[in-house]
């Protein structure tokens, strides 16, 4: 999918400021209105289970262009989700965000700015991620600390094998979130 359009410089930046706007824009409502999501999510669930599932489906799909870790959103989720809902939801979600900033790693153009900074960095990285492509994209999806936003931005950018990419994804954020949401549930219920 080849959006010509944005090759443009001046679009881009366009479309880099507009989205940095937009991120301050939730983070300045998080900041001083702080229940605000989690009042909406949930009036949303009381009112219809489908309307809230719809709400956190799209949060999810949008929460890669913020670079917002995806426990954040999930541990809003559990308090109000089933755990096995919340597990379909919150994959999808996953794939999605994951799968747009795969796609949008070429037109954000990040690597330009690695490559002057870190360029043996850059080329370790690339060449360890194309060697053993899906057991560094399962573990760093797993890996609790680690953004997994990067590596769908290194995947996008080196052009590894999407179909792979999205594999690796599934099953460390699907591993990760499932022990999150299964044993969460002992957290937050204990006597349950």
């Amino acid at each position: 999918m080849q959006l010509s359009f944005l090759k443009n410089k001046k679009v881009r930046k366009n479309i880099i400021v507009v989205w940095f706007a937009l991120l301050a824009s939730v983070f300045l409502l998080y900041f001083l209105e702080p229940t605000f999501f989690h009042t909406k999510l949930k009036d949303a669930v009381l009112f219809s289970p489908v309307l809230g599932y719809g709400l956190y489906l799209l949060l999810g799909c949008l929460r890669g262009f913020t670079l917002i870790p995806s426990t954040s959103l999930l541990l809003l989720g559990m308090l109000f989700f089933p755990p096995w809902p919340l597990f379909v939801l919150t994959l999808l979600g996953i794939l999605v965000s994951s799968a747009s900033v795969y796609y949008f790693s070429d037109y954000l153009q990040l690597d330009e700015l690695f490559e002057t900074t870190h360029a043996l960095h850059l080329e370790r990285v690339k060449n360890l991620l194309q060697k053993y492509e899906l057991p560094i994209i399962i573990g760093w999806s797993f890996f609790p600390l680690a953004p997994t936003d990067i590596v769908c931005y290194a995947c996008g950018t080196f052009e590894i094998n999407f179909p792979k990419f999205l594999l690796g994804i599934l099953i460390g954020e699907g591993t990760i979130c499932a022990v999150y949401i299964f044993s969460g549930g002992l957290i937050f219920n204990p006597l349950a």
